[in-house]
C-alpha cells in the first residue's frame, strides 16, 4: 500500500532533439503532450527538444541511468534564441564550406549545429580518410569566438540528415523513425528472397538498405514454417520441388513432376502433412 508522499515512482517522457535522432527519457513534473517543445538539461547544457511519447510512470528501480529533468516548456524567449541559432548555423555552414574549399581539404561539410546557449558550434562532415583540419579549426574559432568541434560521420548518417525518398517511393526510414542505424548484411537480403542487384538493395547512401535489417527477424521467423527451396515435397496436386517461397503471401511455388507450377498455401501443406501423419 502506497503512503502519501510516496516517492517510489517517477513520471517519464520521451524526447527527441532531431527529427531523425534517438528518443531520450527525461523526468517531468509538468503536464506535457506529444509535440510539445521543451527545454532540457543535457551533458552539453540546455537543449531544445520535442516530446514524442506520452508521459508514463516508472518505479525508481526501473529508471534509466543518469536521468535528467525537463526544465520547462519552450517560451517565446527560447524560440527567439532558437531562431538566432539557426541563423548562426547557416552563416557558419557557408563560412566553413568556403574555408574547406580554399584550403583544398578532402572533406564534405554536411551539417552545423549550434548549442542552445551558443557555447559550442559542431560541424559534421564526411571524408574518405582522416583529415588534418587543425588550421580549419583555427579559422572557425577566430571567426565565431566559441568552442568548435568537428565530427566525422559516415555516408549513412549523411543521408539520414539530408533525407530523401527511397526506392519504395516513401521518405527514408532512417530519416523518419529509425533510432539507430543497425548493421546490414547481404545475408539479410538473401533471407528475404531479394535479387542481389546492388541497384535494388542499396539506399541513397550507396549502402545496403536499412529496411533489410528491421524486417529481417520477421522474415526469419515466418520462414521457419516454410519448406526450403529445392526440397521435394508432396502436395494435393502431386509430388514436386519447391522453387520459390512467397513469405508475405504465406505460400510456396512448387514445380510438379509433370512440369506444371502450382502455388500452395503453407497452411494447406501443413494440413496435408498432419493427415499423412495421422
Amino acid at each position: 500500500m502506497k503512503m502519501a508522499g510516496d516517492n517510489s515512482e517517477r513520471r517519464i517522457v520521451g524526447v527527441k532533439f532531431k527529427k531523425q535522432g534517438k528518443v531520450y527519457s527525461f523526468e517531468t513534473d509538468i503536464p506535457l503532450g506529444i509535440n510539445d517543445c521543451v527545454v532540457v538539461e543535457t551533458e552539453n547544457g540546455l537543449t531544445i527538444g520535442s516530446v514524442v511519447t506520452d508521459v508514463r510512470t516508472l518505479p525508481v528501480d526501473e529508471l534509466p541511468a543518469n536521468l535528467k529533468k525537463i526544465v520547462r516548456t519552450m517560451t517565446e524567449e527560447d524560440l527567439r534564441l532558437v531562431e538566432e541559432n539557426r541563423k548562426i548555423e547557416k552563416d557558419a555552414f557557408a563560412y566553413c564550406a568556403r574555408r574547406i574549399s580554399e584550403r583544398a581539404l578532402p572533406m564534405k561539410l554536411v551539417e552545423v549545429e549550434c548549442l542552445f546557449d551558443k557555447s559550442k558550434l559542431m560541424f559534421y562532415f564526411t571524408a574518405e580518410n582522416r583529415v588534418d583540419f587543425r588550421e580549419l579549426v583555427k579559422d572557425l574559432v577566430q571567426k565565431f569566438k566559441t568552442r568548435i568541434e568537428l565530427r566525422q560521420i559516415g555516408v549513412r548518417n549523411e543521408t539520414r540528415i539530408k533525407g530523401g525518398l527511397g526506392l519504395c517511393g516513401r521518405t527514408l526510414c532512417c530519416a523518419v523513425f529509425l533510432q539507430s542505424l543497425d548493421t546490414v548484411s547481404v545475408k539479410m537480403a538473401k533471407e528475404q528472397n531479394m535479387l542481389l542487384n546492388p541497384e535494388k538493395i542499396s539506399g541513397l547512401c550507396g549502402r545496403l538498405m536499412c529496411c533489410l535489417a528491421f524486417e529481417y527477424d520477421t522474415y526469419r521467423d515466418l520462414k521457419k514454417h516454410f519448406p526450403k527451396a529445392g526440397k521435394t515435397i508432396d502436395t494435393p496436386q502431386g509430388r514436386g520441388k519447391v522453387v520459390r517461397q512467397n513469405i508475405l503471401k504465406g505460400t510456396i511455388s512448387v514445380e510438379l513432376e509433370d512440369g506444371r507450377e502450382v502455388e500452395i498455401e503453407v497452411k494447406e501443406k501443413k494440413d496435408q502433412d498432419a493427415r499423412q501423419g495421422a
